[in-house]
């Protein structure tokens, strides 16, 4: 599976299935009208004419987007078929129409991706409004005569459905490709529209200076409040949202994602717990941004803009941590192609004492590739030299009895724990990092870390520790559309609980928090109806929640097997528990909070595998071919 770390923010960026309040200007490809001509300047601005490839036999037009995602994944992709059919006649031309999108930034994508056609900047949307260019990317061929006779998506492996993003093992259908040669052999195009998956193109539009709803008086506040922590530089947000002039670029994008509720990511159901990193908007604030966009995304008066929130850097905890820890010396090679098993990297941080943490945040160096980052701990041990010897190659002794400081996921956000609560990393311990790293079809490297902050231990009174409810011994069918998996966790002593993050892969359907206790009743604390593997962060409760011994912690969650699952790798086989991304996970994990002097051992006994021997006994009979 390729390019999972690209594809974080396509579902988040792109997906959309309610219409804009602007629908009424949308633009369709203009198949079967002629293109005389067109004139735009390149990146270094140079002229180029479509009577510069006057001899050619076809000519693809490209319209791209340097910050689009999906526009990011298929750009090596065009960069491949302008040199393979160049050969046959084919010429190719790339157009940027954002208006946010600046030449300089155009550079480093073409460089950055290996373009070895021209890019030329369509300053306001004059050509994409001619051909009837709606999104990036979004590819237009012209034949001989210059007539549009496919308009489109380059193929059919990466995109997004019904707010589900996907990035299929291998496509199966190479749209472009098969117009070109169909067009080339004389025949017609027997496909000659398809569904672009993109980004809206930032177009120009004319702003309504009078709005009562600008940027500058209140949609910046929306933003700083809901979207920049993320949309800023080095962050997870493909974009920028800290001016005018990033945001006016995407208004209608914006738009898009708000109403389809896509963006702010936030998917638990609502009034099933309270949470205090609930980033959703209000039906107020919605309302706000749509009446901007109706308005042409005026920006106001620029003296009413709130303070710009302050951040360390690229890190999201305040103040930014106290020490960072790196996996090696020297960034880590990631191959371009194939599966890169899980590696681990054994750090000394050369603790001598007892540290106690308040905040721990994974730091991913190059998110094209790093999928996820765990940071595990491990006391001293006789076997300590044997496992630095292997640092990188696989798993080290006792993995799974590693307490757990942090971890990164898409999405993740770090949890700066309570007053008085911390996590203990013991005198002498070593980090072990667990990097998952997917190929996006270039050599890569990379040097991820972890940062943390102390606290003084006179003032930690609680404990933290990170568990899950987790079943590893599942068994879902080919195909099959709502399969259900269980697990569960019981208390053994009283605990306080701050936070869940379930975790599935791209077949996750939904997940459930069930608490059942002692007494037999049970409470739903989160459920989430629609779980988006392209998103996963801790909820954190507005109040730790008291857990009486002998609770048991429930989770149900439900996977989509079927062809109907658009980011199903393989339906036509069963899937079961497995490290890569086209198999499967079912993890309930949370952080609890027990008074500083207990030992975890006693509050958590051992857990029960829901299913075991069930899924024991299929394991056996798909072996003797039953």
């Amino acid at each position: 599976m390729r390019r999972f770390g690209m594809l974080v923010f396509v579902v988040m960026l792109c997906a959309a299935v309610a219409p804009a309040a602007w629908a009424k200007e949308e633009v369709s490809p203009k198949l079967g009208e002629k293109i005389e001509s067109f004139s735009l300047n390149d990146y270094r601005g140079q002229p180029f004419s479509l009577s510069d490839v006057k001899d050619a036999k076809a000519v693809v037009v490209a319209f791209v987007g340097v910050e689009c995602p999906l526009s990011k994944l298929y750009a090596p992709r065009l960069a491949q078929l302008a040199e393979k059919y160049e050969s046959k006649g084919v010429a190719f031309v790339g157009v940027d129409p954002n208006r946010q999108d600046a030449v300089t930034e155009m550079g480093h994508y073409a460089r950055e991706h290996g373009l070895n056609f021209p890019l030329l900047k369509d300053l306001n949307n004059e050509l994409a409004d001619a051909m009837g260019a709606a999104r990036v990317p979004q590819v237009f061929v012209l034949d001989g005569d210059r007539v549009i006779r496919y308009a489109g998506r380059v193929d059919d492996q990466y995109g997004y459905d019904t707010g589900s993003g996907y990035a299929k093992p291998k496509g199966t259908r190479d749209d472009l490709a098969l117009a070109l040669d169909e067009l080339l052999a004389g025949k017609e195009v027997s496909v000659p529209e398809t569904e672009p998956k993109g980004c809206l193109i930032g177009r120009v539009r004319e702003a309504e200076e009078d709005s009562d709803v600008t940027y500058s008086n209140q949609i910046a506040r929306i933003f700083q409040d809901k979207c920049v922590e993320c949309h800023r530089p080095g962050q997870i947000g493909p974009f920028a949202l800290q001016d005018y002039e990033q945001a006016a670029g995407w208004a209608e994008m914006i738009e898009e994602v708000v109403r389809d509720n896509r963006m702010p990511p936030w998917h638990p159901e609502a009034g099933v717990g309270h949470f205090i990193n609930d980033i959703s908007l209000s039906d107020k604030e919605k309302e706000l941004i749509y009446e901007w966009v109706e308005a042409g995304a005026p920006e106001g008066d620029p003296s009413k803009l709130p303070e710009p929130k302050e951040y360390a850097g690229k890190w999201m905890m305040p103040g930014g941590p106290d020490v960072v820890f790196h996996i090696a010396e020297e960034p880590v090679d990631v191959p371009a192609e194939g599966t890169v098993d899980y590696r681990y990297y054994v750090v000394d941080p050369g603790f001598k004492e007892d540290k106690w943490v308040n905040v721990a945040e994974c730091m991913p160096d190059n998110r094209g590739v790093v999928h996820h980052m765990i940071v595990f701990l491990r006391p001293p041990s006789p076997d300590d030299d044997d496992d630095e010897k292997k640092s990188g190659r696989g798993a080290p002794r006792g993995q799974a009895s590693f307490g757990q400081l942090c971890g990164f996921a898409p999405g993740t956000r770090p949890h700066h724990l309570p007053e008085g609560m911390a996590k203990l990393i013991p005198a002498g311990s070593k980090l072990v990092f667990q990097m998952h790293y997917t190929p996006n079809g270039s050599p890569q490297q990379d040097r991820s870390s972890v940062g943390m902050k102390f606290v003084d231990p006179e003032t930690v009174k609680y404990r933290v520790a990170t568990a899950n409810a987790i079943n590893a011994f599942f068994n879902i069918p080919a195909g099959a559309p709502n399969h259900k998996v269980e697990s569960e966790r019981t208390y053994g002593r009283d605990v306080l609980l701050l936070s869940v993050f379930p975790h599935m892969h791209l077949r996750g359907k939904d997940f459930r928090y069930d608490l059942v206790y002692p007494d037999g009743s049970r409470e739903t604390i989160m459920n989430m109806p629609r779980y988006d593997f392209n998103w996963q962060t801790s909820y954190i409760f507005e109040e730790p929640l008291k857990i009486p011994a002998g609770t048991t912690m429930h989770c149900t969650a439900h996977f989509d097997n079927s062809a109907d699952n658009p980011a199903n790798p393989d339906p036509e086989n069963p899937v079961r528990w497995g490290d890569q991304t086209w198999e499967e996970m079912m993890i309930g994990w949370f952080d609890i909070a027990v008074p500083k002097d207990w030992d975890i051992a006693d509050v958590l006994p051992p857990r029960r595998f829901r299913g075991r021997e069930r899924n024991a006994e299929r394991r056996d009979s798909d072996a003797a071919g039953d």
